[in-house]
């Protein structure tokens, strides 16, 4: 360092303030050897006295007496001076008044003994060079003013021979001095630069090391260091006593390695560093002192400490992550709620099972499994009760299986089986056909729920590789054909696939194939069916349906052509042409000075799918002449719950905002009926008819549609019932304070051309729903 530079005239440090620093830190041992000169110095000349006295007889005693007692009165008087000095500038100060005190006096001695002035002329200036702690400048002009002090003396004894020679050897004797002093001076401090920095790095050392141990005890891994040779656990980390189990570090003495990793982990670790030098992030077993093990990741380095070979090695808990792991991949490939495998894995396991069976010449089937009627039990007992069914559902079916089978929940209450047929190799739709039977057999058993014994029933589609199908995709297809032929011919029943049923594929094919030149020759149209108000029979609306007149099959309702609403693009285009016409059929009834009230307009998934349909309908409406109050639409859970779900809010809350009153069609027959009135802009609520039309008879149905009337009350919701067929169902929702009705009793679903001589005449009003049997009434 630039302060540590050393003045080459002097030997002292170049900056004053490194200088200072070595004074002040040599201060005590320079005190001391500063009172240790006035002790000499006071003792000596007490023995000059006392040896003078012995001789007084002779003379010039008391000449000498009084110079040689105020030199050592005054190193007596520097002895106790020096004694309490806290700074090296005080004790300077005292030595350089007891070497002028000295000097003066020994001067003055000189001139009355001057036998003994060549000899102190020579020492005394040698003396404070080499002996007075003083710094360089003020011992060398010390030692020159002793020196020209007592050669002046001889100049004034007038002793011309011995002068010329006594300076001479005063200078070089003194001159010798100085440049000793200047090398003495240089090596003190070099010295003492030497020992500050052994000081230094010592403090550097030591410091690191106490850095070292507070973060070997402190990081939170695990870190142990071990003998190479012996396996004996030298030290542990915080961190590792925890993680052992071990309680304190005096107990490390008598634990080994073996004590915590069983054999075959050491020797994987043992080889690793053998082969490679390191361990990096190998996972091994360990168990902790009370015999509870885990996974690890250990890193392991050799190294040697204090002449020792030994292994430190660092510790990842991984026994956590390993479960979480496991759980994901058991989430993954599993059912959540009834634990069976997912459809995922059982995509896995089905194309395993078709490439083994397809390398040994064997067979594989497949049974997918629908429960009949799952949705009345979700809608009478809650989702609560459906999942209990679902879970009794499944673990039935996995009591079935032989070993090599599967059973998976596809999703829903949808479950398929995976059944390998080497057993039954010479006829294998026989293993298929006993193993449908068998789930018949164990779902047919009821059991309680909600207070209610349900007894679960379920239609299932059988197919099989390679008879039916060569690959994974065809055979699950052909699978879900049969089960769509067994819901058709009456559910609870199993169907083998034959490939008749592929005409179904075709049939949709065709379906939309045929609806495209509907689309472009004008095929379709819309008929309407009145919405009547049941406290003033009047019409206040109507439902438009969507009609196909089909060039050979006739008129046909959606459910015939239902295909075609669940493609996206031909779907998107037949809500566009209804839409279209409708509006021009409301426009010209209104133009004709007819009031239709609000016509509801259904509207499909493929719909939602556009990405402006909004606006596109609001322009359309505006086009048409119409104002906004005229249009309703209509939407069924179906709907809410499609591909395109994420855009159905947004589009009912512009449609909502822009005065087209938006009602949810089919209430109560949906999932999640009630969390959709709070999640879509809902003005209106429809009972589906599947409710309205027992209520005569099932008390149930009548509490359920009870129900539903209050909470539209409630909500402030407007309320309609559909397929209202009988007076009585009128009075009834009438009496329960439902506002508005459709179906059969009021009137059939009509051509636009019947809809103006409906609401001239008014057909429907020839029965009085008020009456006890809907007679005929007479004006």
């Amino acid at each position: 360092m630039c302060s540590d530079r050393l003045s080459i005239i002097g030997g002292e440090f170049a900056a004053p303030e490194r200088e200072a620093a070595f004074q002040a830190e040599r201060l005590p041992e320079t005190r001391r050897h500063a009172r240790l000169i006035f002790a000499a110095g006071a003792f000596l000349y007490a023995l000059i006295i006392g040896s003078d006295w012995y001789y007084a007889d002779r003379g010039g005693f008391w000449e000498t007496f009084p110079l040689r007692l105020a030199i050592m009165a005054t190193s007596m008087a520097s002895f106790l001076a020096a004694r309490s000095v806290a700074t090296f500038p005080r004790l300077q100060g005292i030595l350089l008044a007891w070497a002028l005190v000295t000097t003066v006096a020994v001067a003055a001695l000189c001139t009355l003994r001057p036998t003994i002035d060549p000899f102190v002329t020579l020492i005394l200036p040698a003396i404070y060079l080499l002996v007075i702690p003083m710094s360089f400048r003020w011992t060398s002009l010390s030692a020159l003013f002793c020196a020209v002090a007592l050669l002046t003396v001889h100049v004034l004894r007038s002793m011309p021979a011995m002068p010329v020679a006594l300076v001479a050897s005063v200078a070089v004797v003194n001159t010798a001095l100085v440049l000793l002093l200047v090398r003495g001076n240089r090596l003190r401090r070099m010295e003492w630069m030497a020992a500050e920095a052994g000081r230094r790095a010592n403090d550097e050392l030591a410091e690191n090391r106490r850095l070292f141990e507070t973060m070997f005890k402190a990081v939170p891994i695990p870190i142990v260091v071990s003998s190479a040779a012996t396996g004996r656990i030298a030290s542990m980390n915080d961190a590792a006593l925890r993680f052992f189990g071990i309680d304190g570090s005096e107990a490390l003495g008598t634990i080994t390695t073996r004590d915590l990793t069983p054999i075959q982990a050491r020797r994987r670790v043992q080889a690793e560093i053998e082969r490679e030098g390191t361990v990096r992030d190998l996972e091994i077993p360990v168990h902790s002192a009370g015999g509870v093990e885990s996974d690890v990741l250990i890193s392991a380095e050799e190294v040697e400490l204090g002449g020792e070979l030994c292994v430190v090695s660092s510790l990842v808990d991984i026994t956590n992550r390993k479960r979480a792991e496991q759980a994901v991949r058991e989430a993954a490939h599993h059912d959540a709620l009834t634990g069976l495998p997912n459809r995922a894995l059982f995509q896995v396991t089905l194309d395993a099972a078709l490439a083994s069976a397809e390398a040994a010449g064997s067979h594989v089937g497949l049974v997918l499994i629908d429960l009949d009627a799952f949705k009345e039990v979700n809608d009478t007992l809650g989702h609560e009760a459906g999942d209990t069914l679902l879970k009794e559902v499944a673990r039935r079916l996995a009591g079935t299986l032989r070993p090599g089978e599967l059973v998976a929940r596809l999703g829903g209450d949808e479950f398929v089986v995976i059944s390998p047929c080497e057993v039954d190799a010479e006829q294998p739709s026989c293993r298929l056909h006993a193993l449908a039977e068998e789930i018949h057999a164990v779902l047919s058993l009821g059991l309680p729920i909600a207070g209610r014994t349900v007894v679960p029933q379920a239609s299932l589609g059988l197919a099989l590789f390679p008879e039916h199908a060569g690959n994974a995709a065809d055979l699950f297809t052909n699978a879900d054909l049969a089960l769509y032929a067994a819901k058709g011919a009456g559910r609870n029943r199993a169907t083998m696939f034959t490939p008749v049923l592929r005409v179904r594929i075709e049939e949709r094919v065709t379906v939309i194939r045929e609806m495209r030149i509907a689309l472009q020759e004008g095929g379709l149209l819309p008929h309407y069916q009145p919405k009547v108000d049941l406290q003033t029979n009047d019409i206040v609306g109507f439902e438009a349906l969507a009609r196909w007149c089909h060039p050979t099959r006739g008129l046909l309702a959606p459910f015939a052509f239902a295909d075609a609403f669940d493609d996206p693009e031909i779907g998107a285009a037949l809500g566009r042409c209804l839409m279209r016409q409708i509006f021009a059929d409301v426009a010209g009834w209104v133009g004709a000075g007819l009031d239709p009230g609000r016509v509801f307009i259904n509207l499909s998934s493929a719909q939602f799918a556009e990405a402006d349909f909004a606006e596109s309908l609001l322009a359309d409406l505006a086009s048409a002449g119409l104002d906004r109050d005229r249009i309703g639409v209509e939407v069924t859970e179906t709907v809410l719950l499609g591909g395109h779900g994420d855009r159905v809010a947004p589009v009912l809350e512009t449609l909502h905002r822009a005065g087209i009153r938006v009602a949810l069609d089919d209430f109560g027959t949906g999932y999640a009926s009630l969390t959709h009135l709070k999640q879509y802009p809902v003005d209106e609520i429809k009972i589906d008819r599947s409710f309205v039309r027992d209520l005569e008879r099932d008390a149930d149905d009548a509490a359920i549609v009870a129900a539903v009337l209050q909470l539209g009350l409630s909500l402030g919701l407007a309320v309609t019932a559909e397929g209202v067929e009988t007076p009585a169902q009128a009075r009834f929702l009438k009496g329960q304070g439902c506002a508005c009705a459709q179906g059969y009793l009021y009137s059939k679903p009509m051509p636009p051309s019947r809809v103006p001589w409906f609401l001239a005449n008014r057909p429907d009003l020839a029965f009085d729903t008020s009456l006890p049997t809907g007679e005929l009434k007479i004006a």
